[in-house]
């Protein structure tokens, strides 16, 4: 079995035509979507990239295995202590390490663990590319590496792959010569005038006027991000500049597909198409990041196109992000390690069988300390720091009348909140329950000062 398991950094489902965007920013993913799996309902269960990806490649949420923030203790993996054997757990039971055991070659294109010196993500690859850029690479850079890895190992048995573009991350930093594919295109209709007349009187991190504040002090050597935001067309400095990079990092893409249809491997290869986390553009009044624990930064896409598997299917059940390795470990009739806190969906891949969740409870330690349970229609946020954003302690917010969280209902459905509630402290009961320790890292970020970047932007 080839896997090629393509990371796309601050890729948003929403603005992908498979998922329905008016825009045509993704033709190549979305040809490989006709051939596979869609989940509409998929979150990573930690966020922002750190958390994220840590919980994804050791199958295990952040209250586990530490990570939940990007500074400060929070920042690193949680160690084993006294009862660590000659190799540490995760050295034997990371994803890659447990594809190995399908005598798979894993190799991974990425300068993620660099960008966060999160070593630990680099457990059970057998190789490591690191292109240099410290994520501030764009896809012609690390183009060149995947080509030339696919040419030297594409045509082989049993590999994965794990290839990282972070295009679609902020700051935009397409080459101009790109220039702009959607100046022409109407921006997302939710985007009214009278939405931007309230965001754009919005104070606090990641505002219009924050942006704006960033534009001339950290953004102004992207020439993406010079301009100002003072009139509704303006958005389009931040929704067409994203589109871009989405429809950059797509075609690029396309050129790895192209080389596995020349080494003749393209029709048997698993391709999954995903991302670390999303990226706010309004939602909450929030521009150009990916630091709350809500829908525009949690929710991500995931595309599988498996051989032998479902093609052209939908599954609408509610997944993690961790919920990938028990399930590859079950295509490929291995077991699952024994930390994992994942739940296999192959036969939604296989079957066409929806397994989602009751549901999920999502974290954000990074830019905020919040925690939020999706479950129905329901979005309910709940706010330990809000890492100068101004967000109230509740938030609550139906998703299927409100997908982009403007009207807070949290005060006018008490019980709605009541039962979240429940929800989360019984997800919180069944972590602790399960841990080797009795702390929960929320806590640690907030004794030790609170989020990493909320003391970044106090101090500026």
């Amino acid at each position: 079995m080839r896997i090629l398991y393509l990371d796309l950094d601050s890729l948003r489902p929403d603005h992908l035509g498979c998922y329905g965007y008016h825009r045509n920013t993704s033709p190549n993913i979305d040809a490989i979507a006709k051939e596979g799996v869609i989940f509409t309902n998929y979150y990573c269960s930690d966020a922002p990239c750190l958390p994220s990806r840590s919980a994804l490649m050791s199958g295990r949420f952040g209250i586990h295995n530490g990570i939940v923030g990007h500074g400060g203790t929070a920042a690193d993996m949680r160690r084993e202590g006294a009862a660590r054997e000659f190799n540490d757990r995760l050295s034997m039971e990371s994803l890659p390490a447990i594809l190995r055991q399908a005598a798979m070659k894993t190799a991974s294109i990425s300068t993620f663990s660099e960008r966060h010196s999160a070593w630990t993500f680099n457990a059970g690859f057998q190789e490591i590319f690191n292109v240099g850029g410290r994520g501030h690479e764009t896809a012609e850079q690390v183009l060149p590496v995947a080509l030339k890895w696919l040419e030297d190992n594409g045509a082989s048995e049993n590999w994965f792959l794990h290839l990282n573009f972070w295009d679609p991350h902020t700051p935009y930093r397409t080459p101009e010569s790109y220039g702009n594919p959607f100046e022409h295109d109407r921006l997302p209709e939710w985007l009214s005038e009278d939405v931007f007349e309230l965001h754009r009187h919005k104070k606090g991190q990641h505002s219009i006027d924050d942006m704006n504040a960033l534009a001339q002090s950290h953004y102004h050597r992207h020439s993406r991000h010079h301009k100002k935001i003072e009139q509704h067309e303006d958005l389009r400095v931040i929704i067409d500049n994203y589109d871009a990079a989405v429809k950059y990092l797509d075609e690029h893409l396309g050129h790895v597909f192209s080389k596995l249809t020349q080494l003749g491997v393209m029709d048997d290869t698993a391709i999954i198409i995903s991302a670390d986390h999303a990226e706010s553009l309004g939602e909450l009044g929030i521009y150009s990041e990916h630091g709350t624990a809500d829908e525009a930064t949690c929710r991500i896409p995931m595309i599988i196109r498996w051989p032998g598997g479902q093609r052209g299917t939908i599954d609408e059940g509610l997944h993690y992000h961790l919920d990938l390795s028990p399930t590859l470990a079950s295509l490929l009739l291995l077991k699952a390690a024994p930390s994992w806190d994942g739940e296999s969906y192959a036969d939604a891949i296989l079957e066409g069988n929806s397994a989602g969740r009751d549901y999920l409870v999502l974290t954000q330690c990074a830019h905020v300390c919040q925690r939020s349970v999706r479950f129905g229609d329901w979005l309910y946020i709940r706010t330990y720091h809000d890492g100068h954003h101004g967000f109230p302690k509740e938030m609550l917010f139906n998703l299927k009348d409100d997908p982009y969280e403007q009207y807070n209902l949290a005060e006018g459905r008490r019980e709605v909140c009541t039962e979240a509630v429940y929800l989360l402290n019984e997800w919180h009961d069944s972590m602790m329950a399960t841990m080797d320790c009795d702390t929960d890292p929320l806590w640690t970020v907030l004794k030790e000062g609170g989020p990493y970047h909320a003391k970044e932007y106090a101090d500026n």
